[in-house]
């Protein structure tokens, strides 16, 4: 057998990400400056409890504004750190939000009533009635705090997503009314014209970006590539691919691995969007996703008819070759988890291992697909059946699996559990965290 020596992952594979990671801090940074800057030439108030309140409603404006990028859904971002990544820091940042517009009105209050010589309460009451833009950043902070109260972990898990999807979206309420109330009474703003300037410069770019993320782009694909359903393939008793077709389909950006946001414009689910990755690299002219029917959302799928009309929002994920740094993989899929496998395994140069956990050979989808496209590229496929208990991807199963593990990258999708799993796993015999793909589903904003 000829062994064809594949051309070596060129070595700049990991700076798509630190590139945009380090450019996001970097504009944060370059904003706080500016942001401290403009707060110091206004000058101070004579009361430090009043000049570090309105410190705080600064920068937690700022922190609004870098929220609002995360979720912007912006391509360049998105194909470089991924959704999943951008959504949990988006999470974060909002504690961050939350803590510190609290500090502003907590310092403002104390501070004013110093000065007044009532108490906070009062004196809180005393301005949202009598100074311009103070009751609308009340209530700006009591949607902010309820926003953030069905976001929790534990209300989050019990509300449905268009639920907590429609409270989200009071958000963009709180940002129009905090912003009033900043440049209507905040002294950074009222002292200089070039800062009110620079002000409404800094959120026309992030508005701009959140609309055009989250509008115009979905808008003008949708209406470029016209998506329709061309066939529905039951693939077992409870999996289905959904072949999906549409004009200038080779224009469409997208890359084995990543996902979309489906909506099938039925009566009964338009409204209603689920996240499915591609089942098959892009080839120009057809998109597949393949899901099991686990929720209401993809148990529908198989009753989607031929013809019918799609809306589709993406494509979405970092979960991609872009980012290798070997010349070698490791393509780790549990359950129906295999389906990114499946298109990154069709997409990837070099030679590849592909290991598929499943708790039985019927639970194998897409695995005569798997083992003729391993056979075509020359790859190695590894069927893992039988129960979680023992954990048959422990760091001792993996290295027998794969003696040269440490100098590949690894593709990793599946059930959290699976690949929490492998992750300890990994870690445990020193792949270099770099090298380590993985994405997780999560959505918001």
């Amino acid at each position: 057998m000829t062994t064809v020596q594949s051309p070596p992952a060129p070595p700049t594979a990991i700076r798509p990400r630190v590139v945009a990671r380090t450019g996001l801090y970097a504009v944060l940074a370059a904003n706080a400056a500016v942001v401290a800057y403009f707060f110091a030439q206004a000058g101070f108030a004579s009361n430090a409890l009043i000049v570090i309140g309105r410190l705080f409603g600064l920068y937690g404006a700022l922190v609004m504004a870098f929220q609002l990028v995360l979720v912007a859904r912006l391509p360049w971002l998105d194909r470089r750190i991924g959704m999943d990544r951008l959504t949990s820091w988006h999470r974060w940042t909002g504690f961050a939000l939350l803590w510190t517009l609290l500090a502003h009105a907590v310092f403002i209050s104390f501070g004013y009533a110093g000065d007044a010589g009532v108490g906070p309460v009062t004196e809180l009451f005393d301005l949202a009635r009598t100074t311009e833009g103070v009751l609308r950043a009340i209530v700006a902070l009591g949607i902010i705090l309820g926003v953030g109260a069905v976001s929790a972990r534990y209300a989050r898990r019990r509300l449905a997503y268009e639920t907590w999807h429609f409270i989200h979206l009071y958000t963009y309420v709180a940002v129009v009314l905090a912003f009033t109330h900043q440049v209507a009474v905040g002294t950074t703003f009222t002292a200089s014209s070039a800062a009110k300037t620079y002000w409404y410069g800094v959120w026309g770019v992030v508005l701009g970006a959140v609309v055009l993320g989250r509008l115009v782009l979905p808008l003008w694909r949708n209406l470029r590539h016209q998506l329709r359903v061309s066939a529905v393939v039951h693939e077992s008793d409870n999996v289905v691919s959904v072949y999906i077709t549409g004009r200038d389909l080779d224009r469409m950006p997208a890359r084995a691995g990543q996902f979309f946001l489906w909506r099938f414009l039925t009566r009964d689910r338009w409204w209603q969007a689920n996240p499915f990755s591609l089942s098959a690299a892009p080839d120009g002219r057809t998109l597949r996703l393949t899901a099991k029917a686990a929720g209401d959302g993809s148990a529908a799928l198989r009753h989607v008819k031929v013809g019918t009309r799609v809306f589709a929002e993406g494509p979405y994920g970092a979960f991609t070759t872009l980012h290798r740094m070997k010349s070698e993989s490791l393509l780790i899929a549990g359950g129906v988890g295999v389906t990114p496998i499946r298109a990154i395994l069709e997409d990837i140069e070099g030679h590849a291992v592909v290991i598929y956990r499943v708790a039985s050979d019927r639970d194998a989808v897409l695995y005569e697909e798997l083992r003729e496209l391993a056979a075509a590229k020359g790859a190695v496929l590894h069927l893992v059946t039988g129960p979680a208990v023992p954990d048959k991807l422990a760091p001792r199963e993996l290295a027998r699996l794969v003696p040269d593990i440490g100098d590949r990258d690894v593709f990793l999708c599946g059930p959290p559990p699976m690949m929490n799993a492998v992750l300890r796993s990994l870690g445990e015999l020193g792949v270099p965290r770099q090298q380590i793909h993985f994405e997780r589903f999560s959505l918001a904003g």
